[in-house]
């Protein structure tokens, strides 16, 4: 199936590992999109020196500046907007993001979280996982909504947790699946592959499986 060329808003806080994933896809042409900007509400996020490494665009947006959500909202919007980005991908972006500007762009934001949603919103999913007891973890990419980590999910992967792990060995993990999701939802939102019907998404028109008993994406 053709792709267009997605112009993708990556938006980050912190290492941004999952942004140079998404870069290396680029590069390598495993997903049809670019990069047009990427933003930070922290100023000394590494991430913004893998996109100047990159020669993407960065920004510096800090939420401190702001006296409410919102103003900080429109202020983020008003400089996505200056990009035309299709897709604004949430690539460890430590801010929630308020309903109206998820409303603004319906469907066209999406967010990385390291857990096999809807199990384990918010943070520290890998040391609550491991004191539950489960058997596996994972990481999950999903549509944004209003609600923190509720959106309609787009694919997932997982692996089995050992007797040995720890939160650092988990956090280790879980980054080499995200590496991998996150690149393949964008690339099947570039060939225009995914729907949502009733709040599910729908691959090729078909529901999707969600993987929680296999590592393999």
């Amino acid at each position: 199936m053709n792709a267009r060329l997605m112009s993708l808003a990556v938006l980050i806080s912190g290492q941004g590992s999952n942004l140079q994933a998404i870069i290396d896809s680029c590069d390598r042409g495993e997903i049809s999109a670019t990069i047009r900007c990427v933003i930070s509400n922290e100023p000394d996020a590494y991430g913004l020196t893998r996109a100047q490494h990159a020669n993407i665009p960065t920004h510096v947006l800090k939420h401190t500046d702001y006296s409410s959500r919102q103003l900080y909202d429109h202020a983020l919007a008003d400089l996505i907007d200056q990009y035309h980005a299709d897709l604004i991908v949430l690539a460890g972006f430590m801010r929630i993001l308020g309903a109206e500007i998820v409303e603004k762009y319906q469907y066209r934001i999406i967010n990385l979280h390291p857990s096999l949603l809807p199990k384990y919103k918010g943070l520290n999913t890998h040391a609550r996982v491991l004191a539950a007891g489960d058997k596996r973890h994972g990481a999950s990419v999903h549509f944004v909504t209003a609600d923190l980590d509720d959106g309609p999910i787009i694919t997932q992967a997982s692996i089995p947790i050992e007797g040995s792990d720890t939160i650092e060995s988990l956090q280790e993990k879980v980054h080499e699946l995200e590496h991998r999701i996150l690149p393949r939802a964008i690339q099947w939102l570039a060939q225009n592959r995914l729907t949502v019907d009733a709040g599910q998404v729908l691959l090729d028109g078909k529901p999707i499986t969600q993987c929680r008993t296999t590592c393999s994406p």
